[in-house]
């Protein structure tokens, strides 16, 4: 059974910066998509960043320049790196994953991501 689990949320001050860590645990695939996706409350859940076996990695435009998203040695090891977080970044943050490495850049299905983890929250405060 694949399970996913992130870490790494919190409560920061405008321009700070946090990481996010995802463990993916039970995954016997070798290609894979992971990725990082974001909901505030009252809005609709979108993709902030892909990455694929290959390395290959996708960033939304909302948060280019400031996130980077990189796996860990371990390959099944996700991060966000987060720098000069903005007010409207908050929201909860969830890890997923699915073999179908076309989901990293089919974002418009970004629902059909077969493993989530149970979020963690990223408050930015003004």
């Amino acid at each position: 059974q694949v399970q996913v689990a992130e870490s790494g949320g919190g409560s920061v001050e405008a321009g700070g910066s946090l990481r996010l860590s995802c463990k993916i645990s039970g995954y016997t695939e070798t290609n894979y998509c992971m990725g990082w996706l974001r909901q505030a409350p009252g809005q609709e859940r979108e993709v902030v960043a892909t990455i694929d076996n290959d390395g290959d990695s996708k960033v939304a435009d909302s948060v280019k320049g400031r996130f980077t998203i990189a796996r860990g040695n371990g390959k099944l090891t996700l991060f966000l790196q987060m720098n000069n977080l903005k007010p409207e970044d908050t929201a909860m943050y969830y890890c997923a994953a699915d073999e179908w490495v076309g989901l990293c850049y089919a974002w418009q299905r970004s629902g059909e991501f077969a493993h989530w983890g149970q979020g963690t929250q990223v408050t930015v405060s003004s």
